[in-house]
């Protein structure tokens, strides 16, 4: 068994205008180094290095009409099955899979609600070398306008375990995930994914799926949005403005921590939490 259960997220990546300046962004938000670039055929995809352990990916956009955004890939030990699962839920490939030196073997996919989210088979590199820890991947969810696909979609396609979020979201908020899906004191659809053959719940959740309500502009399309940690979240919310970023939900806190939306500067979502309880342990 490799080092991500199926469906667990194992790897992040963005897809930028400027790969330059989104270097020079994240590596003064999050204290990233770089790897060196691959090639220009492949985007000059690089590595984002956390204390010398490789925790997500930046690549040049190639095509203009690409969105910038950041990805999140789920690990799978046969990106051909997977693929198959997921044209018969109701997605479909975007891309084929197609091998990675080797590395592994990737694909694109997108839910019933168009989410878009990557597949990777591992080989040589399982994914993310370190996670859950302040400058490296805490999170993901999906938010969609489309629950009712979307749901049986990936409990069919990963084998999920789900749990549903009792009651609203945000300081006053019941238990649930780690992170809350909205803004503090909505009331929002939050179903909790944990991994085949485990008790569903907050200890075990990898990832989750949220409701696109009214309180989101009407023209946002379904997405994931993913979460790194932070050890100060107002800290790195002043830091994002000053370099150039701008905030979409600002630091509210929650049962397990401190959050907030932002985006980068060239237009790219994500999330970052400070942990206020232990980080349970990953699950892989």
């Amino acid at each position: 068994m490799g080092a991500f259960a199926e469906g667990t997220p194992c790897w992040v990546d963005v897809s930028l205008p400027d790969l330059e300046a989104g270097k020079r962004f994240y590596g003064e938000l999050f204290g990233w180094t770089f790897g060196l670039p691959g090639s220009a055929e492949h985007g000059r995809y690089t590595d984002a290095l956390s204390g010398g352990r490789r925790v997500a990916g930046l690549i040049a956009k190639r095509d203009g009409r690409m969105p910038t955004a950041w990805g999140v890939h789920f690990a799978t030990p046969d990106v051909v099955r997977t693929g198959r699962r997921i044209r018969e839920a109701g997605g479909r490939l975007i891309t084929d899979p197609v091998a990675v030196g080797t590395a592994g073997i990737t694909a694109l996919a997108a839910d019933p609600a168009g989410a878009v989210f990557g597949l990777w088979q591992a080989r040589d590199f399982e994914g993310f070398e370190k996670k859950g820890l302040p400058g490296s991947f805490r999170w993901t969810e999906v938010y969609t306008r489309d629950k009712d696909r979307v749901d049986p979609f990936y409990e069919s396609v990963f084998g999920f375990r789900a749990a549903d979020l009792p009651g609203p979201s945000g300081p006053s908020g019941s238990g649930g995930p780690p992170f809350p899906p909205g803004p503090p004191g909505t009331s929002v659809d939050f179903r909790t994914w944990s991994p085949a053959g485990t008790e569903p719940g907050p200890d075990t959740a990898i990832g989750g799926r949220s409701v696109i309500t009214d309180a989101f502009p009407a023209e946002m399309p379904a997405h994931f949005l993913s979460y790194f940690a932070v050890a100060d979240c107002d800290g790195t919310v002043a830091a994002a403005v000053r370099l150039g970023g701008r905030v979409t939900a600002p630091p509210f806190g929650i049962e397990h921590g401190r959050t907030a939306v932002l985006v980068d500067n060239q237009g790219a979502s994500f999330a970052v939490l400070t942990d206020t309880e232990p980080i349970p342990k990953p699950h892989a």
